[in-house]
């Protein structure tokens, strides 16, 4: 079959088909790049392999002068100690659905682990558990160790990212009897992650109580000069007698609390210990579409001295 070839129709099935295929690259890119029919928490950025160990950052003594270090676990065996550590698993409910927080994730004893016999791993996944969208673990030292008074050090490489809410803190050992905030609560260090200009550099260091009827709450906060807590090795510390509170990071003050007044007499027991990281929440807020999961905690060691 002979056909003539006409100009004018080949140059407009050109620009027909040129036109097509540039609202096609449009349209791909638009889909790629456009969240807005994507939940923020509903968008898997894997980080598979190992958690990372820092070679460096900031480390404390063994020893203080004029104190004796009464308790310690350097986390340098193959399995998490049971005598120090129990697991509080779940999701709170049915009596403290979200675990009075609203947060995200489902504990699990299977989040936390040894790794190198040398570092306690927190790791927080995106995994459906227990009708929840995310796990981690949480320790708890009640029953086990308890301790009223001293200086407490933590060393610590903490996770990063919107939504992650690691923490060291303590609440006081008649919880059971008088409930929250009744009981005391001191929050060695908390980080609300997200932000790197403002939110992975800072941690919180802050206490809670009753007062009168009402939740009261006392903290302040250290920002790091340059990089986020997720980059080195850190110590967080409180040194605590019957006088005061006071909050370290890297053996500088950054928070002071008298504790004298009778209205602080929570102050004056017995605490035990609290090790976790929380996904979502009132305080960070849910991940987004930056979160990068699963994300660790590293301790090194947690110490405690008393005065001799």
């Amino acid at each position: 079959m002979h056909i003539e070839f006409n100009p004018f129709l080949f140059n407009l099935k050109m620009m027909r088909s040129l036109f097509f295929f540039f609202l096609s690259i449009l349209m791909l890119q638009f889909s790629c790049c456009s969240d807005s029919t994507t939940p923020l928490d509903d968008v898997d950025n894997s980080n598979t392999g190992r958690p990372t160990i820092p070679e460096t950052g900031y480390k404390t003594p063994i020893t203080y002068e004029g104190m004796t270090l009464v308790w310690q676990d350097e986390f340098d065996q193959s399995t998490i100690n049971i005598d120090n550590w129990t697991f509080q698993n779940g999701d709170g409910c049915p009596s403290l659905c979200g675990w009075g927080n609203a947060e995200l994730q489902y504990y699990t004893g299977d989040n936390a682990y040894m790794l190198e016999d040398d570092y306690l791993v927190i790791e927080a996944k995106k995994e459906q558990l227990g009708g929840k969208g995310y796990t981690s673990s949480k320790l708890i030292s009640k029953g086990k160790q308890e301790f009223k008074y001293g200086r407490i050090d933590i060393r610590a490489n903490l996770p990063y990212g919107q939504g992650l809410w690691p923490s060291f803190w303590m609440l006081g050992s008649n919880h059971v009897e008088v409930g929250w905030p009744q009981c005391g609560e001191i929050d060695i260090m908390e980080l609300v992650g997200g932000d790197p200009s403002g939110r992975d550099n800072t941690i919180h260091g802050t206490a809670h109580w009753q007062d009168d009827g009402f939740k009261a709450d006392y903290g302040a906060s250290s920002k790091l000069s340059g990089g986020i807590y997720n980059d080195e090795f850190h110590v967080f510390s409180i040194e605590w007698d019957e006088t005061q509170i006071k909050w370290l990071r890297d053996d500088v003050v950054f928070n002071t609390m008298d504790i004298t007044p009778a209205y602080l007499s929570e102050f004056n027991q017995p605490f035990w210990f609290i090790l976790n990281i929380a996904v979502g929440g009132n305080w960070p807020g849910s991940p987004n579409t930056s979160t990068v999961f699963p994300q660790y905690m590293l301790v090194d060691y947690i110490r405690v001295f008393q005065s001799n």
